[in-house]
């Protein structure tokens, strides 16, 4: 399934975020969308999933406009997993990961052995299923980002975007999350478009990145070609050297502010 955006421009509360942007995110690879802060990677992701309708220009799913899809039929294809999700109080973790089964219901359509399949597959990839009685308040922080990321597999989308998941975790659960995305996207081929945080994980995790500063793109490409000294200094600007470790990634690691 293909998904590219076309001069697309997205204004928030009236002010434009993004200018022109025309990208295409390659079906079955991981692309990351980095930047400094208020560079609009969010807002893009958001366009993308028809969260924000205030843009100019398209964006298209299988060279179809996304505005041309309904609400449910676009959750068949696309989920997302925004920043802040919060769960209802007293929810179990089996309940709310059901609630990504929506697309799939209506009044007159139900398939509960379906629903039921999903939604246990989706707990398994996300490392939950000892957890399905128990309250998603209860949880620490790290479990109950992987709650939300099985309610949003229980849509079993092609595309899944994720804004920024590992923000507010300690590093042991910034990479659990990290490999079961990687794990996900290598047994299904699943297309994946995250907005990170932390370079070094659009290093080790993308196939692909897409720069954004000022609203706009500056860079894209494989991280390794993009993430160079220069586009730290010019884009994120900071002073950083680039090296390998024993296993052959490579890593960055920042050294100073540029003034």
């Amino acid at each position: 399934m293909t998904l590219e955006t076309q001069n697309l421009q997205v204004a928030v509360n009236g002010k434009k975020i993004l200018h022109d942007i025309s990208v295409k995110f390659p079906a079955g690879r991981r692309t990351a969308i980095i930047g400094p802060n208020g560079a609009g990677k969010s807002t893009l992701l958001k366009a993308i999933a028809a969260l924000n309708r205030d843009i100019e220009g398209q964006i298209l799913l299988d060279g179809r406009d996304i505005g041309s899809f309904g609400r449910r039929e676009l959750a068949r294809q696309m989920a997302i997993l925004p920043q802040g999700t919060m769960a209802p109080a007293d929810v179990t973790v089996e309940n709310l990961v059901e609630y990504g089964r929506f697309p799939y219901r209506s009044f007159f359509t139900q398939d509960r052995e379906a629903d039921q399949r999903a939604v246990k597959w989706a707990m398994e990839t996300a490392q939950i299923a000892d957890f399905a009685p128990r309250r998603v308040q209860d949880l620490s922080g790290g479990e109950r980002q992987r709650v939300f990321l099985a309610m949003v597999l229980a849509q079993q989308p092609e595309i899944l975007l994720l804004d920024e998941p590992t923000t507010y975790l300690d590093i042991a659960n910034q990479l659990q999350v990290m490999d079961i995305v990687q794990d996900l996207h290598r047994e299904q081929q699943i297309t994946v478009i995250m907005v990170l945080h932390d370079i070094n994980h659009a290093l080790q995790y993308a196939d692909e990145v897409i720069v954004l500063q000022d609203g706009r793109v500056r860079a894209q490409g494989e991280p390794r070609e993009v993430l160079t000294v220069k586009c730290l200094r010019d884009i994120f600007h900071v002073e950083a050297d680039v090296f390998a470790n024993g296993r052959g990634q490579e890593i960055i690691f920042p050294l100073r502010k540029v003034k």
